[in-house]
């Protein structure tokens, strides 16, 4: 299949501008990507288009790109594949397009480092708007926010950076985002719902496990402490506290 650039040969007020996000789609629907790249340049993104899931990887790792959109169901490598190459070497956040009600590839998506998701099929309006939450997050870097410290946690908000016992946390953006919101509150537990708006920037759905996988990613990277507890603990009825230490 012969892949497709739709940021040439546009008006001057869709040209790649360094003030203009650029976005990455990757998918074999041409339909629908035709859709979604005409509706993020009247909203303001500079998008370029991959339809073959192997250079799809190269240009994501590419540094080009502020974010990533990824389909999961593509021929010969599929989508979770694609996510998992991106994440062995770049944090770049990556929104998955997900069949609707197909839990498993969301969830094993999620345990991979996807960001968010968005299920297909899914209007435009919905896909910028999610986009736009994960920017605002990971283009964060450079606003006043001061260092936050607990135990041997440090984070660097303005910077997107963190460490732990001294060396260096690799976090995805959503994972930073959430690590956050509980280390600003440390001691105390933050719901589904205030975690949900914070870092992933929508309204929690009452089935949506997103924050649980992204949690426990979470944990796995910090270990446990000295007694073999997580440092991130889930409170019942109240949602998930970081422990003080």
């Amino acid at each position: 299949m012969m892949r497709r650039e739709f940021s040439r040969d546009l008006p001057s007020q869709h040209r790649c501008s360094i003030f203009m996000p650029q976005v990455l789609l990757i998918d074999d629907d041409e339909t629908l990507l035709g859709l979604l790249n005409d509706y993020l340049l009247q909203e303001g993104f500079s998008v370029r288009v991959e339809n073959d899931a192997s250079r799809g990887v190269v240009a994501a790792l590419s540094g080009d790109f502020a974010i990533v959109v990824l389909d999961v169901m593509m021929p010969r490598l599929n989508g979770l594949e694609v996510l998992r190459r991106i994440r062995q070497q770049s944090t770049l956040p990556i929104l998955m397009l997900t069949a609707r009600g197909d839990d498993v590839d969301r969830i094993t998506g999620l345990e991979l480092g996807a960001d968010d998701y968005v299920a297909k099929p899914c209007t435009p309006r919905e896909l910028v708007a999610r986009i736009r939450a994960i920017l605002r997050r990971t283009q964060s870097a450079g606003a006043p926010g001061g260092t936050l410290v607990s135990g041997g946690l440090t984070m660097w908000p303005e910077q997107r950076r963190a460490e732990w016992l001294g060396a260096p946390l690799q976090l995805t953006s959503t994972e930073f985002s959430l690590l956050e919101v509980l280390l600003r509150h440390v001691g105390s537990p933050v719901s589904k719902s205030d975690l949900s708006m914070r870092a992933l920037g929508r309204p929690h759905a009452r089935h949506d496990r997103s924050i649980d996988v992204h949690l426990s990613s979470i944990r796995r990277k910090l270990g446990t402490q000295s007694d073999g507890r997580s440092l991130i603990q889930a409170v019942h009825r109240q949602g998930y506290q970081l422990l003080k230490e």
